[in-house]
């Protein structure tokens, strides 16, 4: 039988909520009207078909646009992704590779008018790519060897062992040189797996850098109430599979830690029972948090799908046992999801699943390396959007507020995970920037990112908001104005799509969302004075 999509109430919450918090969440997107053209320096919407047409077009004249731009002989560009604004400037984000080598901290931004003349261009790196040999000194069995020893610093006993070394030019700080990736497979002590990269230089032997592919966020409550689901029908079953959404599937690891997991399937389409005790309610909070992270995206944002080619990802739920964390992976293209301690509080809310999506997001287009300030910048951006979905969501189970973490009681004492106004109250958190941000543990760093982010939107001092009160001060104890949480999303997702590379900075950060509140807002605007300001709030001039 064909399948066809099925949309009914699910029961995930204990208790049933008003019909109109269901019409302002998911199932408000098969009636909404159509949002408003975008216009000016606003991206517009493009379908997965034409998105894919440009990328083949910018593809086709990859070596004149390096040439355009002086590259050497031995580079190459590597398109990546392609985002267009309704004024006809043309966003191209490109990898690099050198005589064949990719090059890590070589990635770029290429912006071109609407008569196709190159506006400016937006570099990781402003070194020129070469190296003096390609012959490496040191072998990579012996490169693989040391970041093995290096990764077992930071990763548990359960190592499952080295990859093979390969050959990259590595140009993210310094001069650049020959290098080895190595990917050290293992599992942290928190239960997370890790897949560390550690960068060698391939003639002394000395480490680059380390960052770890997968990233990790923690969220909030179980319940949603009653929400609608996309689902398929196949024969006489339903399964989690969300075809309005690119395919996106939902899966049950059952308590596992490998593979892809078993597809959720009933014969009833009516799920979970708002209690963790049935496996499907993680799954129910886990779908319907992907299905708004989507509707999310593509209405406030106009990018249909993490990659912005229609495709879904995947959910995976039930990860180990009592494992109190949640990841995204891009291996597989996933956000996977424990069942918190005792393996009664699954950590599968809207935020949880907003804030995983968009690593993936950030992965696709800045791909902000997962390390140093960058890193933070990395964080802040899932929490940022996390936050920004469960506003959009406007669920009156789980009500939109600038607190991560507020209903999982990690803490065991009642207090969020994590606070926007003034991150620092987490006890780790840092408020503003200074010169040790870039050695924190991105979840620490990302306060700077956070606090802007509360800052643009709300401004400064004490206030009341949805019943939350929140206090926010600023480095230099000068009073901002917020611009409204509206157009500070529109203005990082500008920022992070178009303007940011893999080795932003904080000080780089602060000039790529000035630049794009500029296309959004003209120069001179509130709006730009507002991100000015904002940033002075935080310590990033």
């Amino acid at each position: 039988m064909t399948p066809r999509i099925s949309r009914k109430a699910r029961i995930t919450g204990t208790a049933v909520v008003a019909a109109a918090a269901l019409v302002a969440g998911v199932a408000a997107t098969a009636s909404a009207s159509p949002a408003p053209a975008a216009k000016g320096g606003a991206p517009v919407a493009l379908a997965a078909s034409h998105r894919a047409e440009m990328i083949r077009d910018a593809s086709a004249a990859k070596a004149q646009t390096a040439k355009e731009l002086g590259l050497g002989a031995q580079e190459q560009l590597v398109v990546k992704d392609v985002i267009k604004d309704a004024d006809g400037t043309v966003h191209t984000r490109y990898d690099r590779t050198f005589a064949g080598l990719p090059v890590l901290g070589g990635d770029m931004v290429v912006h071109r008018a609407k008569d196709g003349s190159i506006k400016s261009t937006t570099k990781s790196t402003q070194k020129s790519i070469k190296v003096a040999s390609l012959t490496p000194k040191i072998t990579a069995a012996a490169a693989a060897q040391r970041a093995h020893g290096t990764a077992a610093k930071s990763i548990s006993a359960k190592q499952t062992g080295a990859q093979a070394a390969k050959k990259v030019v590595w140009a993210a700080s310094g001069t650049p040189v020959l290098a080895y990736d190595t990917v050290v497979n293992g599992v942290k002590k928190d239960g997370t797996p890790s897949r560390m990269h550690v960068i060698t230089d391939a003639n002394t032997g000395k480490k680059l850098f380390q960052y770890d592919d997968i990233r990790t966020g923690k969220g909030e409550s179980e319940f949603s109430g009653t929400v609608d689901l996309g689902t398929t029908k196949d024969g006489s079953n339903f399964t989690l599979t969300d075809g309005d959404r690119g395919g996106h599937k939902t899966t049950n690891l059952e308590n596992g830690e490998d593979g892809d997991g078993k597809l959720f399937t009933n014969s009833t389409d009516t799920w979970g029972n708002g209690k963790p005790d049935n496996p499907e309610t993680a799954a129910v909070d886990a779908h319907y948090g992907a299905a708004l992270t989507w509707d999310y995206y593509k209405e406030v944002h106009g990018r249909t799908g993490i990659k912005g080619d229609g495709k879904g990802a995947f959910s995976r739920v039930h990860y180990g046992d009592s494992y109190v964390n949640a990841f995204w992976d891009d291996s597989c293209f996933c956000m996977t999801y424990g069942d918190g301690e005792g393996n009664k509080a699954p950590l599968t809310a809207i935020d949880v699943a907003a804030h995983e999506m968009s690593h993936g997001v950030t992965s696709a287009t800045a791909n902000l390396t997962y390390s140093g300030e960058s890193g933070g910048l990395n964080e802040g951006t899932s929490d940022i959007f996390g936050t920004s979905v469960e506003f959009y969501a406007n669920n009156a189970e789980d009500p939109g507020d600038y607190l991560i973490g507020e209903k999982i009681d990690i803490n065991g004492d009642g207090t969020p995970l994590r606070y926007m106004d003034k991150p620092s109250k987490d006890g780790q958190s840092q408020d503003n920037w200074d010169s040790s941000t870039g050695g924190l543990d991105p979840h620490y760093s990302s306060g700077v990112a956070n606090h802007f982010f509360y800052l643009l939107s709300e401004g400064s001092g004490a206030k009341e908001i949805g019943g939350v009160k929140y206090d926010s001060p600023t480095a230099d104890g000068s009073k901002v104005e917020g611009i409204g949480r509206d157009k500070a999303e529109k203005i990082w997702f500008k920022a992070l799509s178009e303007y940011m590379t893999s080795n932003t900075d904080y000080k780089a950060a602060r000039e790529a969302t000035v630049k794009a509140a500029t296309d959004l807002y003209k120069a001179d605007s509130a709006e730009v004075k507002g991100v000015e300001a904002a940033w002075n709030g935080v310590a990033v001039k």
